[in-house]
């Protein structure tokens, strides 16, 4: 039994499966369910007609008020209710966060970012993240009662519970503070992520990795971490913890879980002090900034500068020993750079595949940059929020309406 019959009972098999059906279907007719279905026609009309009873389906215009009539009994079409409710996927990082509102198929009703102060404590955090998503709701016009699912990804590790482990510095506990918690009067179904595992949601659903059962996505913009699937699930661990970026703080050669952006400016800097890259250089001059924005060597480095180049070669061969230690562990098909950094990281990954063969036995994983660029996360936030409609909150909602009318 499918998830969505199991939420409408067990004497609501037929019905669940064509409101299964009628997820990815769009316009369609009681033959065409059946079809797919394996109902037969009056079992198929029949739990169709109770999904319109309960508002859940829509009936539309047959063929001959919408004009194509040639001949014959028109059909009868139908497509699932737009005004069901809404999800919500919020990238909840260390620095920034992102809130989208969209309805439960393909439409963005808001999406908004923000910048946020990594030095809030938790408390501030949560009433910051809080506040963020009613305004959200606001601007879309929505009220919470018409909220199917929310997801919310988060830089820690996250158990089944959406509760992250103790951290030595308290960085878990303040990057998730409480949000299960805190959200659970909010919505139906409420997830709580590890941002990685949501990159590689939204890579396998939108991007790099369509179609790919074995793959990494290496969020590396700020700190490694990786969301990892193999054999077509998405791996989390008793804590939630698969691919936490920690290991690197042990691997020669990496030492340290930090990722490109600060890869990138240590390098700058080491090729000033050792000489190699002349501090009258345009890329020289950089090593004196507080902070060097990264796409500003890669794109130095794209356009063939030398100083860049080095830079960009020696985080190119750290990469590589990350995607070897990763592909060691997991054995995976491809690696996707994912992040805001993943748009103009070419010059690295040139680097890196030049030299990562020779850290693994086994045969090399493809080394991908995302599409999906600095909005990963809440892509993958949102179609992890989309799915808990579909397999829980709409059926949750047909089972009352159905009940109601019964």
């Amino acid at each position: 039994m499918t998830e969505v019959s199991a939420g409408l009972g067990t004497g609501r098999a037929s019905v669940g499966a064509i409101l299964d059906f009628a997820w990815a279907a769009g316009e369609f007719t009681a033959t065409e369910a059946m079809a797919t279905t394996t109902l037969t026609r009056s079992t198929a009309i029949d739990a169709i007609d109770t999904l319109v009873s309960a508002a859940v389906l829509r009936e539309l215009p047959n063929a001959r008020v919408a004009g194509s009539y040639r001949a014959g009994r028109p059909a009868r079409r139908f497509v699932l209710a737009s005004d069901l409710g809404v999800v919500v996927g919020v990238d909840a990082g260390d620095t920034h966060l992102a809130v989208t509102i969209s309805d439960p198929l393909e439409r963005t009703l808001v999406h908004h970012r923000t910048d946020l102060d990594s030095g809030q404590s938790a408390a501030q955090r949560r009433a910051t993240i809080l506040g963020q998503m009613q305004l959200a709701l606001d601007e879309a016009g929505v009220e919470r009662t018409e909220i199917l699912a929310i997801c919310v990804g988060v830089a820690a590790p996250v158990n089944r519970a959406g509760i992250s482990p103790p951290h030595p510095d308290g960085f878990w506990e303040r990057t998730n503070p409480g949000l299960a918690e805190a959200l659970a009067d909010w919505a139906p179904v409420v997830e709580i992520k590890n941002d990685a595992q949501l990159a590689a949601i939204a890579e396998g659903s939108a991007g790099a990795a369509v179609g790919c059962r074995d793959y990494v996505a290496l969020l590396a913009s700020e700190r490694f971490g990786g969301g990892v699937v193999v054999d077509g699930h998405v791996l989390h661990g008793a804590h939630g913890g698969v691919g936490e970026g920690v290991v690197f703080d042990h691997i020669v050669g990496v030492g340290s879980a930090f990722g490109l952006r600060y890869a990138l400016q240590d390098q700058v800097r080491a090729g000033v002090e050792s000489g190699e890259i002349s501090r009258e250089s345009a890329i020289g001059r950089l090593a004196g900034e507080d902070r060097i924005d990264p796409r500003v060597v890669l794109t130095a480095a794209a356009s063939g500068d030398a100083d860049a180049l080095l830079a960009t070669s020696r985080v190119g061969a750290t990469l590589a020993r990350v995607v070897g230690v990763l592909g060691s562990m997991y054995d995976p098909a491809r690696v996707i750079v994912c992040g805001g950094v993943a748009e103009s990281i070419a010059p690295v990954l040139t680097a890196a595949r030049e030299v990562l063969p020779a850290q693994l036995h086994l045969p090399a994983p493809e080394i991908l940059a995302s599409t999906l660029g600095a909005e990963v996360v809440s892509i993958g936030a949102v179609a992890t929020a989309r799915m808990a409609a579909r397999e829980v909150a709409v059926p949750l909602l047909a089972e009352r309406r159905l009940s109601a009318v019964s």
